[in-house]
């Protein structure tokens, strides 16, 4: 496997890290994170497919790229690769096309050849998609040994439109899905917050998927703001810093859940990910070393798994992270790369929500301000 990273920036590339000599001609898959008006660029997609023209080309856009130990904006990370046995397989769909997320998701994983099927990458549009009911309808039909990783893409701060494509112009409303086959790939993966909960568990007793009306049978906003204090004034900008934990059902695990926007006459909080009826929760508050401590375990956790570093480390980690660190966000990347070591390339970028399994290759779940890593190698 040689992996090849470069940024690109008013139609060029400003940087290129091309350790092995890659040859971009022979590229078989490029991934490009990028701000939204440079991804949906027609010109950006042109030229990429110009330079790699043999490449699955899989654009998203982003709430901030990650380059190397950088975190940039403006720009397009791209990271081309090319395997000695590995195969891919691409599928793409809508969610227009689908009566819920749910039935995209199963339809994506259905799309794609299952007989040596190791992991599963999916992009997706963060604004139209609903990335529980998503992650719900991939785990419903994958084979248990399969590997879903991913994330959902972002529009900076705005939460306005976001674009994925595949092989074309991206687009809004899309999701992609890159099929990975073959013996020889080294698969490593971790997910972690760092957020620290605060504060009695409590149940919620009214939800309609991702909107809560009530927690312990009292109106959810009420009882938000009374917890906020004196950052109640700053709704719904300081939702950020105060999700909610949710302790999966049949389970000890938490994922984190963030609030996208509050409604003050329905008196209703919505969140990025689904909370049921009778789940139990928490509220949580950020500690800034916590949440990079908390990155560089993520890294720690692949290599648990592969006892080696990985040959390229895509990380997907949340806006509201990005937000919230500010000026020490890229202290969170920096952690990442020096776990792993200098003959790791590092991309990724910071998204709307991430998919990642909670255990070692065990069903995905969606999650909201975590660092999320997917490391990929192949034996020689």
């Amino acid at each position: 496997m040689k992996t090849a990273l470069l940024c690109y920036q008013d139609g060029a590339f400003t940087s290129i890290r091309n350790d092995e000599a890659l040859v971009f001609s022979e590229a078989q898959l490029v991934m490009g994170f990028g701000a939204p008006e440079l991804v949906r660029a027609p010109e950006s997609y042109d030229f990429l497919k110009q330079q790699f023209p043999a490449a699955n080309i899989v654009l998203c856009s982003s709430s901030g790229e990650i380059y190397e130990k950088e975190v940039r904006d403006g720009t397009i990370t791209i990271s081309a690769s090319t395997f000695v046995s590995t195969t891919m397989a691409t599928a793409m769909v809508a969610i227009d096309d689908f009566t819920s997320a749910y039935e995209a998701g199963k339809a994506l994983i259905q799309r794609m050849p299952i007989a040596g099927l190791r992991l599963v990458l999916v992009l997706s549009d963060g604004g139209k998609v609903n990335g529980s009911e998503l992650v719900k309808g991939m785990n419903a039909v994958k084979p248990d040994h399969v590997l879903i990783t991913g994330g959902l893409a972002g529009d900076a701060d705005r939460f306005e439109k976001t674009y994925v494509g595949l092989n074309g112009y991206p687009e809004s409303g899309k999701i992609v899905a890159i099929g990975f086959y073959g013996e020889k790939l080294v698969l490593s993966h971790g997910s972690l917050g760092g957020w620290e909960a605060f504060g009695l568990e409590r149940t919620v007793t009214r939800s309609e998927q991702n909107i809560v009306y009530e927690i312990d049978h009292k109106n959810a906003l009420d009882l938000y703001i009374n917890y906020l204090g004196e950052y109640a004034a700053e709704l719904p900008g300081s939702a950020l810093l105060f999700p909610l934990s949710l302790t999966l059902e049949g389970s000890d695990e938490t994922v984190v859940r963030t609030i996208l926007s509050i409604d003050n006459v329905a008196k209703t909080m919505t969140f990025a990910g689904d909370l049921p009826e009778g789940a139990k929760v928490k509220f949580m508050k950020a500690n800034f070393d916590k949440l990079i401590d908390a990155a560089s375990d993520a890294a720690g956790s692949c290599l648990t798994i592969t006892q080696a570093s990985p040959k390229l480390a895509l990380l997907i980690s949340c806006v509201g992270r990005k937000i919230i660190l500010g000026n020490r966000i890229e202290e969170e990347v920096e952690a990442v790369a020096e776990m792993f070591g200098a003959q790791t390339v590092v991309t990724g970028f910071y998204s709307y929500g991430e998919i990642s399994p909670l255990q070692p290759f065990s069903n995905c779940e969606f999650h909201n301000q975590t660092m999320t890593i997917t490391g990929l190698n192949e034996m020689e």
